[in-house]
């Protein structure tokens, strides 16, 4: 009679399992094959990057290694947003304002993904976007303030919607131009910048 018999089968399964056990210790867990989009390439770094935001994590763009998201602003006058990161992804939307400050989201290739003050998340090309930041007046009508304090001397008024760019920021407060004038606007005052943000 050929074959093993049971007591053999189960050493032999055992020892089977070991045997892949061993191999997984060794070699890390299984990831699943990256998606592909139209162009054929590789969108797997994208999940990573979203998983690693929506889980509070610091996450770094795959191709510039910055913080994610982070503020950047429109470039040109007219801007195509896709709704994913190539050109044969249809356009969403058109965004007509230079300056106007999103978020950058995610990254891949030459794409970024970006989200504006409606939260509205579409990709974009590396190049319609600007290092300089913006900033997009909300709510109520702003006082631009000549230093950063509520008892300073008022500058101007800003109405909602007025864009303006930002020079520095102090955590609280932000120092921009609007319309020819300068001065400080406090952070909760528009789109733009995070609270606790200090750079110049």
């Amino acid at each position: 009679m050929t074959g093993l018999n049971r007591p053999n089968r189960q050493w032999a399964f055992t020892a089977l399992l070991a045997l892949i056990g061993g191999f997984l210790m060794t070699t890390g867990p299984v990831q699943a094959p990256a998606q592909a989009n139209d162009d054929g390439q590789s969108r797997g770094t994208i999940w990573l990057e979203v998983a690693q935001i929506s889980q509070g994590q610091v996450a770094l763009g795959q191709q510039t290694g910055l913080p994610l998201p982070r503020f950047a602003s429109l470039r040109p006058e007219r801007v195509n947003a896709r709704t994913g990161p190539g050109l044969s992804y249809p356009i969403d939307w058109i965004y007509q304002r230079a300056g106007l400050p999103v978020e950058i989201t995610a990254e891949y290739d030459t794409w970024r993904r970006i989200r504006d003050v409606d939260g509205t998340e579409t990709w974009v090309h590396q190049s319609m976007l600007s290092g300089q930041r913006g900033a997009l007046v909300m709510g109520d009508i702003a006082t631009l303030y000549a230093a950063p304090d509520p008892e300073a001397s008022p500058v101007a008024r800003v109405e909602p919607g007025v864009v303006g760019q930002i020079r520095a920021c102090d955590g609280s407060w932000c120092e921009v131009d609007v319309e020819g004038n300068a001065g400080w606007l406090p952070i909760a005052a528009f789109f733009g910048a995070k609270p606790g943000e200090d750079f110049r």
